[in-house]
């Protein structure tokens, strides 16, 4: 596993919509395990943009064990929760943002297997966060307003 770059606001990768993932291959393998890795030094969410590779696949850990999940698609969602967010590609700036309290979503595995998946809470937050990479949104696109540091609350 190896610690990727991660790409910053401004750069127009992040903007540019992701294409499926269609071959589930050790290349594929790899960037999974290296998005973990650069992840979890300090989010809880990464998509593939991130680190340069414009790919439908994203890697969640809010605290409750690793998720991959390759080509998701959020296929319902319910309820209404607002918050602070955060995004590594936008470091030391937080936004209030409106997500879906619980969501359901179809993905695959890292070895092309299809599930369902169900979210709610704050993983449900992290979800929609990292499937709107996959679009080119960032969450200051849908900030309700940006955050001053004293208004942050860590989880």
């Amino acid at each position: 596993m190896a610690l990727r770059n991660i790409l910053k606001e401004g750069d127009e990768r992040l903007r540019k919509k992701s294409r499926p993932v269609t071959d589930f291959n050790e290349r594929l393998w790899t960037l999974l395990d290296d998005m973990y890795e650069t992840m979890k030094d300090g989010g809880v969410g990464i998509a593939a943009p991130q680190v340069g590779v414009l790919r439908r696949a994203v890697v969640i850990d809010v605290g409750e064990g690793k998720h991959e999940l390759v080509n998701p698609v959020i296929v319902e969602q319910s309820g209404d929760q607002c918050g602070g967010e955060g995004c590594l590609s936008i470091p030391g700036q937080y936004g209030l943002v409106h997500r879906p309290a619980q969501l359901r979503l179809k993905a695959q595995d890292r070895y092309g297997k299809p599930f369902e998946l169900e979210a709610e809470g704050y993983f449900a937050v992290a979800v929609c966060h990292e499937v709107d990479h996959l679009d080119g949104i960032l969450f200051i696109d849908k900030a309700e307003r940006m955050l001053d540091p004293e208004e942050i609350v860590e989880e």
